[in-house]
C-alpha cells in the first residue's frame, strides 16, 4: 500500500477532522473513503462523448448488426 502526504491549511484540517468525526472514522480513513468514491464514479466526459458518438452513428451500427 502507498502512502500519500497532502498539506492542508489549518482550517482545512479541522474540517476535515470535524466531518471524520461526524461518521466516527478517523480523518485518514474519511479521507481514504472519499477518494474511493471519488474515483469509481465515471467519467461524465467520457461516458458523454461516447453517447454522442453511438446516437451519432446509430443507423451505421443498425445496419452493421
Amino acid at each position: 500500500m502507498t502512502s500519500i502526504t497532502v498539506k492542508l491549511e489549518d482550517n482545512k484540517a479541522a474540517m476535515l477532522r470535524e466531518k471524520a468525526e461526524r461518521y466516527g472514522l478517523a480523518p485518514s480513513q474519511f479521507v481514504s473513503a472519499s477518494i474511493d468514491d471519488l474515483i469509481s464514479q465515471p467519467d461524465t466526459d467520457f461516458d458523454e462523448a461516447a453517447r454522442r458518438v453511438l446516437e451519432k452513428n446509430f443507423e451505421l451500427y443498425k445496419r452493421l448488426a
